[in-house]
């Protein structure tokens, strides 16, 4: 491929008072390689075995066997151990409340947090996040979960039989499969696996980048709205009310109004429950986090109040006297495998689908925000595999949808976590909750464990606060996360997240859309031009129009781009050829009249011709060419080509010239395959220059050596 040369103007001082010299840039020769070698080297490269690459693979798929290796014994133990213990502790009531929220059993909110665990500890790249139980994600299955319970006939909960776990055996009387509970977390597990899947395919797609569409506003704004339907969902449990959950679009909406109809049915016992319970652990929470330098490890208030609830139920006898509900049998130990239903997963798929998206969209999030405050890189791709097989495996064992989750992970930071060794001694606390301790919850009430979850709420909804300070910084964030919040709550989760993107989208071109464009001056004599609007003692250049308009010209605003330019410059040139086109055909039409008429009456039609042509003159402007400033413009599809060509025709047919300065290497690559630039041999000079001085000192030149410096086009 033979180089091209580019042709720019000199901006010596000299160049005013001298004629103006050119010079020559030559560009670098590329090489464009044929595409059937590209493909075939990509497939050499990544089809080739050897013992490396396979040692490569093994490490790079399995994490630990990089860094345990190098374990730094002495000084990470005892911040693992500590921050492991912490978690689990706190993660025992957490594991039982959220199982509630998903639908489920409180063992198998145990299973999950258990496996979680392991795995993420074998594959995760963060040395700190906690992965687990995640209110949001719970928040997604349980409904899932109770929509198929409906569609299955299990329409209330009081179908539920907590003795019996059964593992899809069928009745001779023709009856259903299984029970509510084993029903319930079949769906569950269904979810949980096609979620995975997903995830490990889009790890396998290498699409990890995807994250960064996903803006802390649009997360967060998610997180509330998502947070406010949790809280919703959970007052029944607090009035001791036997409601189903609504469901479909406006749930949140609706279950207040049954709330409020069914006022009248409220269990005393489990009302004064929450109030007793709620008054313990709001203040003792915030005390947690006022004291959070000075304490080495938070105090595990929820599982104080856990206990403490769960012996005054017992020796109380409140489902006896009272008839409170309570978690039920919760058994020991682990039950053998049992694969999802398979034709369950045509049902769930595009709500699995969201569910993987924000499981994996949270766990990359924080990584990445503990990555960077530690010092340390973490893999998106590899983030994706870890989540994805956080929820394929376990969804064997009867585990539901995994995730980071902020609350745990301040935790694990807070108390000395190094590496996801933590996550191993979390794993053992856990372990030795199901083998032994966990028939001792048999009478904890559900409206306790209906306050763990609000509790643990009030992060997300103090973000609420955070809406003025979010405001007066960006109105467009701040927008993005009402929306997103008002539509995860009012309408649907689901939708909110869906809702979320589009709206962020939909910004980020609107931006291109509302682009202003800039006429620019000199700031003395440097060479610094900037918005004449905006500054100050700026200059303008004679004869010369300096313009720009920041953002790319693309097929979606190339042509709010010309309208700018000729609002800017007070120049239309089409409207402009069009008055003249008008103008020449009355000026004919009234030397058709002066020849007809003759002698005297021929005079007369000249003077009126003269005073007609004096109403159609253009309006007058003190420019002869025009500069535009590419440095804003990040690259040019084709229509963005067309209309640079469209303009500098049309302005030159109107005697105007039209140059381009400070253009990058894509927008020059965008313009020489578009065919802007003149052929040589039509004799025209280059129209691309390095910088803003050299387009003005050229046109400048060009101008005085035809004679017309300072003339009206």
């Amino acid at each position: 491929m033979m180089a091209e040369e580019y042709c720019y103007a000199s901006a010596d001082e000299g160049a005013e008072s001298g004629p103006h010299i050119p010079f020559v840039l030559e560009r670098r020769e590329k090489e464009e390689e044929n595409w059937r070698i590209a493909v075939s080297h990509q497939l050499k490269k990544q089809c080739t075995c050897s013992s490396e690459r396979a040692k490569a693979q093994v490490l790079g798929f399995f994490p630990i066997l990089k860094w345990l290796p190098r374990y730094q014994l002495k000084d990470w133990i005892l911040g693992d151990v500590m921050s492991g213990l912490i978690v689990g502790i706190l993660l025992v009531p957490q594991s039982i409340a959220y199982s509630l929220l998903a639908g489920q059993d409180p063992i198998y909110g145990l299973y999950t947090s258990f496996f979680s665990s392991i795995i993420y500890t074998l594959l995760g790249t963060s040395r700190h996040i906690s992965v687990g139980i995640f209110g949001v994600l719970c928040l997604l299955v349980g409904q899932v979960v109770d929509r198929e319970l409906a569609l299955a006939g299990y329409i209330t909960e009081s179908s539920r039989n907590n003795a019996t776990l059964g593992l899809g055996m069928g009745n001779s009387t023709g009856g259903p499969v299984c029970d509510r509970s084993c029903y319930a977390i079949m769906v569950g597990t269904t979810v949980t696996f096609t979620a995975g899947v997903y995830q490990v395919l889009m790890g396998l797609l290498q699409v990890g980048f995807v994250s960064v569409y996903l803006s802390d506003s649009l997360l967060s704004g998610f997180a509330t709205g998502a947070s406010l339907t949790i809280l919703t969902s959970q007052v029944k449990y607090l009035l001791g009310l036997e409601l189903p959950r609504a469901q479909g679009w406006g749930s949140l909406v609706k279950t207040w109004v049954s709330l409020f109809q069914n006022l009248g049915q409220t269990n005393l016992c489990d009302l004064v429950t929450s109030m007793v319970c709620l008054a313990v652990l709001v203040p003792t929470k915030e005390l947690n986090d006022r004291f959070k330098a000075k304490l080495k490890a938070p105090i595990p208030f929820e599982l104080f109040v856990v206990i403490a609830a769960t012996l005054a139920s017992h020796f109380g006898h409140f489902e006896e006297e009272y008839g409170s509900k309570v978690a039920g049998a919760i058994p020991t130990g682990f039950l053998p495998p049992q694969l999802p239903s398979w034709s369950l997963i045509p049902n769930v798929a595009v709500d699995a689908f969201s569910i993987a998206i924000v499981g994996f969209a949270i766990t990359v999030s924080l990584s990445e925000m503990f990555a960077k405050k530690h010092g340390y890189v973490v893999d998106p791709n590899q983030e994706m595999y870890a989540i994805g097989f956080c929820n394929i495996l376990p969804s064997f064992f009867r585990c539901f949808t995994t995730s980071a989750a902020l609350t745990k992970t301040l935790v694990k930071e807070s108390t000395g976590c190094q590496t996801q060794l933590s996550g191993l001694v979390t794993a053992l606390v856990l372990l030795l909750v199901l083998l032994v301790i966990s028939p001792l919850f048999y009478s904890l009430q559900r409206c306790v464990l209906a306050v763990i979850i609000l509790v643990n709420l009030r992060g997300a909804l103090l973000k609420f606060t955070d809406v003025p300070r979010m405001w007066r910084v960006n109105r467009l964030d701040a927008t993005i996360w009402l929306v997103t919040m008002a539509t995860s709550a009012l309408i649907n989760t689901e939708l909110g997240l869906l809702v979320g993107v589009m709206v962020s989208a939909f910004c980020v071109l609107g931006r291109t859309q509302r682009t202003q464009a800039l006429e620019l001056g000199r700031a003395g004599h440097r060479e610094l031009y900037e918005d004449l609007a905006s500054y100050k003692g700026l200059q303008t250049q004679p004869g010369v129009a300096i313009f720009r308009y920041e953002a790319p010209i693309y097929y979606a605003n190339q042509s709010l781009f010309k309208k700018a330019l000729y609002r800017c410059l007070g120049l239309d040139p089409v409207k402009e050829k069009a008055r003249r086109r008008k103008l020449e055909k009355h000026r004919r039409k009234q030397e058709e009249v002066a020849m007809t008429t003759g002698g005297e009456g021929g005079t007369k039609g000249k003077e009126k011709e003269l005073t007609t042509t004096k109403v159609f003159l253009p309006n007058q402007v003190n420019f002869h060419s025009v500069v535009i400033d590419c440095s804003p413009v990040l690259f040019l599809d084709t229509a963005g080509v067309n209309a640079l060509k469209e303009v500098y025709k049309d302005y030159k047919e109107n005697g105007v010239q039209v140059f381009l300065a400070q253009c990058n290497t894509s927008v020059l690559e965008s313009l020489n395959r578009g065919s802007y630039y003149p052929d040589k041999g039509m004799g025209e000079k280059e129209r691309v220059f390095f910088t803003i001085s050299d387009a003005v000192l050229y046109a400048q030149s060009l101008s005085s050596q035809n004679g017309d410096c300072d003339t009206s086009c």
